[in-house]
């Protein structure tokens, strides 16, 4: 278009900004951005809002933020202010984009939902629900893509109970749930497990693509359904018009993972490959290195991280790991441990599964060793914290804690129990009473 001698003007800028968005071209946005400035056209809202989700989208927050300053109080509209907000969370500064949010003066669903989207896609779930109560009370109606945001956070935080009441809002106020909200309370009610709810769910769509088949697969596989999933895999491929993808599989591989089906795994490891020519991910080697270990084909695993086309992570030595303490593996125990410390060389992950490893071998004076090199280099390990929901709330339980309120009555079940199983011959060890 230069090269023609035509000049661009404020209707050309938006798009070919978007494009280097898209292509995280920051120089070339910068390049763009020198342009409109020599055009006069910098002013414009349309220009200064492609800017800055440009800016934004390629990391360059402060740059972004320098164009929504220049940008008159009165102009600004909400499409500037939500790529803002968009351009501090994809940074993790979650803080300031919060705090323009506040200065919206004229919040509109939209702002909300972009807001409350942002907080779920960076697994900030607690904030993304107690975000729309707030929406709920400031009295703002929530459409569709806010009921697909909220509940992806409370299927990734486990909150059953707010699922269930948001489909029910939905239903009482009637909104209109288009096919992203409803594949999105399939993926609650999976994570959450009540599987025979996002299957009542599923079968009720008229047309569901390939998000809907892979969500109610992966539900049906992480919820101990390893036979039915692969059924209903096999029924999707029948379908001309649905083709499955990368998550599809990763579904499939979890449910054969889950199920023991090293056999069936490996087969449709090679039909992603082969059949439907989709490259696989770091995850799905992941899946194929865990159903390898948990089925004690130990050497197998290892050549096949050996044998990986890309750089293994540390999920993947972890999984090595996990099994060589499950069949007792020391040799590549340790192999593995190593090869997570060089990858994570401040967690601690590695030495305290590998002390579990020379602990359950009676290996006791290197299971010393490991603890006294984590004191030593003063790496801790970090409690453990479980979620449990009831009544609506979301209780976060953490090792060694004693703040919750109900803590008392808690260590008094656990002891109950305790006594229960030991008195029908069991030894749970569930408390230690110098733990508590």
């Amino acid at each position: 278009m230069l090269r023609n001698g035509t000049l661009p003007d404020n209707y050309s800028f938006p798009f070919v900004l978007k494009a280097c968005a898209r292509l995280s071209l920051l120089h070339k946005g910068r390049e763009i951005h020198s342009s409109t400035l020599k055009l006069g056209v910098h002013l414009d809202v349309f220009v200064q809002n492609a800017l800055i989700s440009a800016f934004s989208s390629c990391g360059a927050v402060e740059a972004a933020r320098a164009v929504f300053d220049m940008l008159p109080a009165l102009v600004r509209d909400v499409v500037s202010w939500n790529s803002m907000i968009s351009g501090y969370l994809q940074s993790h500064r979650y803080e300031l984009a919060l705090k323009v949010f506040d200065r919206i003066p004229h919040r509109n669903t939209v702002c909300w939902t972009s807001m409350i989207a942002g907080y779920a896609q960076s697994d900030l779930f607690k904030e993304a629900i107690e975000l729309f109560r707030e929406m709920q009370i400031g009295g703002f109606a929530a459409d569709a893509a806010t009921i697909a945001c909220v509940l992806s956070a409370c299927g990734h935080w486990g909150a059953l109970a707010q699922g269930r009441w948001i489909h029910l809002y939905c239903e009482r106020n009637s909104i209109e749930m288009d096919l992203n909200a409803r594949n999105a309370l399939i993926g609650m009610y999976s994570k959450c497990g009540d599987i025979q709810k996002a299957l009542e769910i599923f079968h009720g769509l008229t047309q569901p693509d390939i998000f809907s088949w892979s969500a109610v697969i992966s539900g049906l596989a992480m919820n101990g359904e390893s036979d039915k999933a692969l059924h209903l895999f096999s029924q999707m491929e029948m379908i001309s018009d649905i083709r499955p993808n990368e998550i599809t599989f990763l579904g499939v591989l979890c449910a054969c993972n889950h199920g023991g089906f090293v056999d069936k795994g490996l087969y449709y490891f090679n039909a992603m490959t082969q059949i439907y020519n989709l490259t696989p991910g770091i995850e799905h080697y992941g899946c194929m290195v865990d159903l390898l270990g948990r089925a004690n084909l130990l050497v197998e695993a290892e050549k096949f991280i050996r044998t990986l086309p890309i750089q293994p992570d540390v999920v993947i030595w972890r999984s090595l790991l996990f099994a060589c303490r499950n069949h007792g593996n020391i040799e590549l125990a340790e192999f593995a441990a190593k090869q997570i410390e060089e990858l994570e060389p401040r967690r601690c992950g590695a030495r305290v599964l590998l002390s579990n490893v020379y602990a359950s071998a009676s290996r006791w004076g290197d299971v010393k060793r490991v603890r006294k090199d984590m004191a030593t280099q003063r790496i801790k390990k970090q409690p453990g914290c479980s979620f449990v929901e009831i009544d609506g709330l979301v209780h976060e339980l953490f090792v060694a804690d004693r703040s919750h309120p109900e803590m008392g009555a808690i260590y008094e079940t656990m002891i109950s129990i305790n006594k229960a199983l030991q008195s029908k011959g069991f030894d749970p060890g569930i408390l230690d009473h110098q733990e508590q």
